[in-house]
């Protein structure tokens, strides 16, 4: 992991609901506290689907705050399981 990075777990895996064949993906810290998301079109039958790692790395300022304690929580319970149960080059 560089220095200059955050390593954050997938805690979340949604499909939009204003847009067709448009996932999000939703990686936080271990703590909770940060979150990153990130936005991915789903490929036609005919392309191949793109890998979801477990964790990625991003930079601090392409994190948010998650200022609801509740969320907080469940965040870092997810991260936390993920973490777990896979490396961080896992695909999920």
């Amino acid at each position: 992991m560089a220095e200059d990075t955050v390593r954050v777990w997938l805690v979340e895996r949604t499909y939009a609901d204003d847009e067709q064949n448009m996932l999000i993906l939703v990686y936080a810290t271990l703590d909770g506290a940060r979150y990153h998301r990130k936005e991915r079109a789903l490929p036609s039958l005919h392309e191949g689907i793109p890998e979801t790692r477990a964790a990625i790395e991003v930079a601090p300022d392409q994190l948010g705050a998650v200022t609801d304690p509740e969320e907080r929580s469940y965040y870092a319970a997810a991260a936390g399981r993920t973490a777990d149960n896979h490396d961080p080059d896992d695909t999920v």
